[in-house]
């Protein structure tokens, strides 16, 4: 089994990631941290717990993060496709669990030098927990296993505003110092997660089965898809978050391409667009293995198995 954190702002597509996480064979999760982005830090770290609970797994530990960007203002909550709450404004029961005393940041450093080249961090909301991480450690750099970020649009245009993808934007200047660190990434952008898509068809399937977890993320994944279509993409939703987890456990659902990607952080948040050079260039110049092409039709079947 592969061990895992992961490092969410839980909202809809987080809750669906870390129930996959949670039924996978394949991961062992050993703590999930929190964020701000969809939703505020706090507002995150209660959701994870209640929606750990919800899967029955409870006993996983989650740790607060940051609570804003490095430099800039903290950005309003995604309402619109996530809710007042984060998750579509479907109550859950308040959590019996209580977040860790131990912050986000701390528990990355301790829990990969225990366990050197062996953890491999997700990464699928804003990337301040880790770029703190690296800034008071940066010897993580080289003992963790590998950086998958559910982040950026190299080839397609952003989801935030034209140009930008939320996570991103959420804090440029934190994405651009964890790819500019060395640490190994790899970047799970809106070029292969907008090709996953989950249909209202699914979410049928999810209601015949007729538990409380399918009509949760039933109910959840409807106001998504609601969202969805009012911005003009009336087939589904995209399974951004889901799919990070999905490239940890089997990396050839994607084909990656190493690419030296930045951050363009010169202008206001909405500006800050993953610019990858695609150029042949020497292998020392690549610093972020980019995801380009999914086998989307195999991992929307894998996602399904598993996410419940």
């Amino acid at each position: 089994m592969k061990k895992v954190i992961i490092d969410v702002d839980t909202g809809i597509d987080d809750a669906m990631a870390l129930s996959y996480a949670v039924h996978s064979p394949d991961l062992e999760i050993c703590g999930v941290t929190t964020t701000f982005g969809n939703i505020t830090v706090e507002e995150a770290t209660r959701n994870t717990l209640q929606v750990l609970e919800l899967v029955g797994a409870g006993e996983i530990p989650v740790y607060p993060g940051a609570s804003k960007p490095l430099v800039r203002e903290l950005k309003e909550k995604a309402k619109l496709f996530h809710g007042e709450n984060g998750l579509g404004n479907v109550e859950l029961p308040l959590p019996f669990a209580a977040p860790q005393a131990m912050r986000a940041a701390e528990f990355m450093i301790a829990t990969i030098k225990a366990h050197p080249q062996k953890i491999t961090l997700i990464t699928v909301g804003s990337m301040t927990n880790l770029a703190l991480a690296i800034m008071a450690a940066p010897e993580i750099v080289s003992l963790v296993e590998r950086v998958v970020v559910m982040g950026g649009a190299v080839t397609v245009p952003g989801n935030r505003t034209p140009v930008a993808e939320a996570n991103i934007c959420a804090d440029p200047e934190a994405a651009s110092y964890v790819f500019q660190s060395g640490i190994p990434i790899t970047l799970v952008g809106l070029d292969v997660t907008m090709q996953t898509l989950l249909t209202r068809e699914h979410l049928q399937q999810w209601r015949e089965r007729d538990t409380k977890i399918s009509h949760f993320f039933a109910d959840m994944c409807e106001v998504y898809m609601d969202a969805y279509a009012k911005v003009g993409n009336v087939l589904g939703c995209g399974l951004h978050d889901p799919l990070a987890v999905g490239v940890v456990i089997d990396p050839s659902f994607v084909t990656t391409y190493p690419m030296h990607v930045q951050v363009d952080t010169s202008g206001s948040a909405s500006d800050a667009r993953t610019i990858g050079d695609r150029r042949e260039q020497p292998a020392s110049a690549s610093n972020v293995d980019v995801c380009l092409e999914v086998d989307h039709e195999r991992f929307v079947e894998h996602f399904l198995k598993y996410v419940m």
